[in-house]
């Protein structure tokens, strides 16, 4: 299990991954409670700037070259042997169930980065829990919904999701707060 998938299977409730855009958002989100951090361009700046799981949206030289811990993959098994060789946890990115089930026949992935199209027939939230329903157990879903609110965390927990992809913005208003102990 790489550090990606160990900060999202550890504890109780569902972990927040934040999109952050620089170092500053980084600080940011760590501070607010963020469990790990996803970025693109500004990779290198989000690694300087926080030790957390970071998940990498870009190409794989680019992942092995900030220090990446996972990065996400369309369902291809060369580039999924490659992040494999470059010592990259693969996510793989899912948009509906036909790309789900190619993944599982092709790769047998251990992360799921579930990203519905949206369509005017149903929102995001729906196209999430319609995916999730897929993911077979054992597997770690990770729901991308940049825009989420706090009900949205919620009803994704329930649900049974294992992390959150959000924008950068209020995360301390998504993680869910721990039960005092008695």
């Amino acid at each position: 299990m790489g550090k990606l998938s160990q900060a999202i299977a550890e504890g109780d409730g569902i972990s927040v991954l934040v999109h952050a855009q620089d170092g500053r958002s980084a600080v940011d989100a760590e501070r607010q409670g963020a469990d790990g951090l996803v970025a693109h361009a500004a990779a290198s700046e989000v690694r300087a700037a926080s030790q957390l799981p970071l998940l990498h949206l870009g190409s794989l030289d680019d992942a092995s070259g900030v220090a990446a811990d996972g990065v996400v993959l369309p369902v291809d098994p060369a580039a999924w042997d490659e992040a494999r060789a470059l010592g990259l946890e693969p996510v793989v990115r899912v948009s509906d169930s036909d790309e789900l089930e190619r993944a599982l026949e092709q790769l047998d992935p251990e992360v799921f980065l579930l990203s519905p199209r949206p369509d005017a027939e149903r929102d995001v939230l729906e196209g999430l829990l319609e995916l999730l329903h897929d993911v077979p157990a054992g597997k770690l879903a990770i729901a991308e919904l940049h825009d989420a609110r706090a009900h949205d965390v919620a009803e994704l927990e329930r649900a049974g999701v294992d992390a959150v992809l959000v924008g950068s913005g209020d995360v301390a208003a998504l993680v869910p707060v721990e039960p005092p102990e008695v």
